[in-house]
């Protein structure tokens, strides 16, 4: 019971945060559903709770999405993440923690690597963008900090952004979440996990809406950083240990 309330708290906070900078509940989840569950059930418990929390984004963020932008990242990005979940399920449980801890880590040179670049990118750069992003999305489940770049380099901000990139994330945990089942890696007990876990993180979701034009871009950097370092290191201990 102990086990269970700490996630449901932790999906409280995560919701939040991810309402307020558009990403970040995988990363600060991923750990504690590891040390609950194990990382086999952790990522699909994710999934489900993915698909609810984006499409509670997309819900509070409705008349802002950018259906257009949508449709060039998931034509490549669904199919993506369906061949990364395959592959995720034929690595060992210590790999899988190991290469979540690394991943998180490395997006934090990344993200801010992307960012500096600061270019402009067309529909077609989108929908090639998201076939990266979303195989990567597949194998190690978190990569917001790498598709904020990708929705803000096309022009996208604040509101929309958050809309846009929950809308198309949506589509592509979907794709994750059916792929699982296929391949009977989505049990019911773990489904109805996934549903408990995702109603927190909807709830913050809503939570969050309320700050999310009051957030400097400078909280915005660091906040995302200090995510990817705890859990990326909280990850790597429990591979370790």
């Amino acid at each position: 019971m102990a086990s269970h309330a700490l996630v449901l708290l932790a999906g409280l906070f995560a919701g939040c945060v991810s309402g307020i900078i558009g990403t970040g509940s995988s990363i600060i989840l991923m750990p504690v559903l590891v040390a609950a569950f194990g990382p086999r059930q952790a990522i699909p418990i994710m999934a489900v709770a993915a698909v609810m929390a984006n499409l509670a984004r997309v819900l509070a963020w409705w008349r802002e999405v950018d259906w257009k932008a949508v449709a060039a990242y998931s034509v490549t990005a669904v199919p993506a993440a369906a061949l990364g979940a395959r592959t995720l399920l034929v690595l060992p449980p210590r790999v899988v923690e190991i290469a979540l801890g690394l991943f998180f880590i490395c997006m934090i040179p990344a993200r801010r690597w992307f960012a500096r670049l600061d270019f402009r990118i067309q529909l077609w750069q989108l929908a090639a963008a998201g076939a990266a992003v979303g195989f990567l999305t597949g194998i190690v489940l978190s990569t917001g900090p790498l598709s904020v770049p990708v929705f803000t380099s096309y022009g996208l901000l604040k509101g929309a952004f958050l809309a846009t990139e929950a809308a198309s994330s949506l589509l592509v945990y979907v794709s994750k979440v059916v792929t699982f089942h296929e391949f009977g890696a989505l049990p019911s007990s773990i489904l109805l996990q996934g549903l408990v876990v995702g109603a927190s993180l909807m709830a913050g979701t809503f939570a969050g809406k309320a700050v999310v034009l009051r957030m400097s871009a400078g909280t915005f950097q660091h906040l995302l950083d200090g995510l990817l370092l705890c859990s990326g290191l909280a990850l790597l201990w429990t591979a370790m240990y």
